[in-house]
């Protein structure tokens, strides 16, 4: 596989995971009567993510900084998601 189809590749995923997680998030806070505030502030990077996302994708221009802020960006969130929610919510509603 050349790299440049590993790069599209990597971005294309982060682009339909982050736009996956957004979907997720808002049903979660329309239907599941979770945090409104809290869940919503931590779908913000992945909000972002998509939207560099689908401008790489509609220039068919694809960078590896994307790729490795992308990777970090769900592994931290993901891994720290139930302990942040909480803590934001517990900030938020001081």
């Amino acid at each position: 596989m050349p790299i440049g189809n590993l790069k599209m590749l990597l971005s294309k995923i982060i682009l339909f995971y982050s736009v996956f997680y957004i979907v997720m998030k808002v049903f979660a806070v329309l239907f599941e009567n979770v945090w409104v505030l809290s869940n919503l502030i931590l779908a913000l990077p992945f909000l972002i993510l998509a939207i560099l996302g689908g401008m790489m994708l509609k220039r068919n221009n694809y960078s590896w900084i994307y790729v490795i802020a992308g990777i970090l960006v769900i592994s931290l969130i993901r891994y720290y998601e139930a302990e942040w929610v909480v803590n934001l919510h517990q900030y938020l509603n001081q």
